[in-house]
């Protein structure tokens, strides 16, 4: 489609103005009436208002954008759409912003981003961010692939399929992660800790939005009820409420609730959720503008839970998770785990009117207190990190260079690390491959029916690996969430 000029200056004034007025890995901002909360912020929703008119003034130069259209259209030795001048001028304009959550989404990125909300979607289930300018895993989904594959929250993609992503923004670089189920996707990954980076291959899968699963552990007596959520997505608080609910039936003595690898979503959601735990007495979020007002939400409720509550949070835990978790421990509630993300802004995608949003960072959010966590997280009551291995990264090793007897380095301290996690003996886990660890080597083996050589090739390295992963997975030596049912009743 061909665009003339005064309909292109039409689109970029549109866009500046959208520009001047400010919208949370996606947020959402709308007035809801009845409530006493006028804010929704999502990873996937967008805003009532197309880029209606403000009285903001715009600048006297603006018409250099329409001077350079018309200089591209006529001078440049090809040919050039008109759309993707239009498109690169208001992604030039958001890059200026230098805030890795304001973007433009295409109708192609935006079918995307509210695909995030729905009952399913094909991908490898795993929330990214710009972090530090690096594409980086925010956390994997529960039973997802990239879950399933080991990656692990602040994971720096460098590339993919070979492509690097140094220079893309986070959509961009989401649009090649994500494709049909059934096919493969090669990330080259660096781990903080580790020095060289490593490649893990995924396969695509239809990514089931389930976020809430409820369980009750029964240890010294007590029934205590562990609720995990996973994504504050469409359905959450009515899962959540459900489950709670049935919870409470059962007589349940105490609560956890674990937003541990959970890398937030909406925030009326998690609005709705606080609502059920802390009182009208104080509130249970504020926000701030960008000239400095603040405002408080409070809800209806007349008291606490007549039970005691714990969070569990990771470095995983975002946005509105970290919402949840430091409202309930300014309520005076134990935080167990580890220090959270630490996102606490507000972004909503604004409609353009052709398909294509603008998401865009618009307010600060703040704990009941008025802290602002961004950038530092939310630090636990009590703090308590995991077992070493499930720290461990994937063992590249290849059969032409298998790890093997009197050889030192890190690839050996991380196998170490994975195999006495397994509860074999090595002998010591800090990268020197002793007779101890030679004899670990050749017991797991034997143990899975592998020739016993005492070496770590691909093939006893991929069975290490897998198991580890699926030991992490079942929750067998959940030092957070035992820390967590201990501290609970004292």
């Amino acid at each position: 489609m061909k665009l003339n000029q005064s309909k292109i200056i039409l689109i970029l004034i549109g866009a500046l103005l959208i520009g001047l007025l400010g919208g949370y890995g996606g947020v959402k901002l709308a007035q809801n009436q009845g409530d006493s909360s006028p804010l929704e912020i999502t990873d996937t929703e967008t805003s009532d208002n197309e880029g209606e008119g403000t009285d903001a003034d715009l600048p006297a130069d603006l018409n250099k954008i329409s001077q350079t259209f018309d200089l591209i259209k006529s001078n440049y030795i090809e040919d050039v759409d008109d759309n993707e001048l239009v498109e690169g001028a208001i992604e030039g304009m958001l890059s200026t912003l230098e805030d890795p959550h304001t973007s433009y989404l295409d109708s192609e990125m935006m079918q995307q981003f509210n695909e995030q909300i729905e009952s399913s979607f094909e991908g490898i289930g795993a929330e990214v961010s710009e972090v530090d300018g690096y594409i980086t895993i925010i956390s994997p989904m529960k039973d997802s692939p990239a879950e399933k594959a080991g990656l692990r929250p602040n994971d720096q993609v460098l590339s993919v399929d070979g492509e690097s992503v140094e220079g893309l923004n986070v959509n961009e670089a989401v649009a090649k992660i994500r494709g049909e189920k059934g096919t493969d996707v090669v990330l080259e990954i660096q781990r903080s800790g580790v020095s060289d980076p490593f490649e893990v291959t995924i396969q695509r899968d239809t990514i089931p939005v389930e976020t809430v699963y409820s369980e009750i552990n029964s240890e010294n007596g007590k029934d205590t009820g562990v609720i995990q959520i996973t994504n504050f997505s469409e359905h959450t608080n009515e899962e959540f409420t459900e489950q709670l609910a049935d919870l409470e039936d059962q007589g349940i003595d105490g609560l956890v609730i674990d937003v541990r690898g959970n890398p937030g979503g909406l925030l009326d959601v998690a609005e709705d959720i606080l609502k059920q735990f802390v009182p009208k007495d104080m509130p249970y979020l504020q926000i701030e503008d960008s000239d400095g007002n603040t405002e408080e939400f409070a809800s209806d409720l007349e008291e606490e839970k007549d039970y005691p509550i714990s969070v569990l949070i990771d470095e995983g835990s975002a946005s509105a998770s970290e919402i949840v978790a430091v409202a309930m421990k300014e309520l005076g509630y134990d935080i167990v785990g580890e220090t959270s993300f630490g996102k606490g802004t507000v972004q909503q995608a604004i409609p353009l009117g052709d398909d294509s949003s603008i998401k865009m960072t618009t307010y600060k959010w703040l704990s009941p207190n008025g802290v602002w966590i961004d950038g530092d997280g939310v630090e636990p009551t009590v703090e308590q990190k995991q077992d070493d291995y499930y720290y461990s990264i994937p063992i590249q090793v290849t059969d032409d260079e298998p790890l093997t007897f009197d050889h030192t380095s890190e690839a050996v301290a991380n196998m170490q690390v994975m195999l006495s996690g397994l509860g074999y003996d090595t002998g010591r886990t800090d990268g020197y491959f002793n007779e101890e660890t030679e004899s670990a080597v050749e017991d797991f083996q034997e143990d899975n029916d592998l020739e016993v050589t005492g070496e770590v090739d691909e093939e006893t390295g991929g069975l290490i690996e897998t198991q580890i992963i699926e030991k992490i997975r079942s929750g067998e030596d959940d030092e957070q969430l035992e820390r967590s049912l201990e501290e609970l009743y004292q």
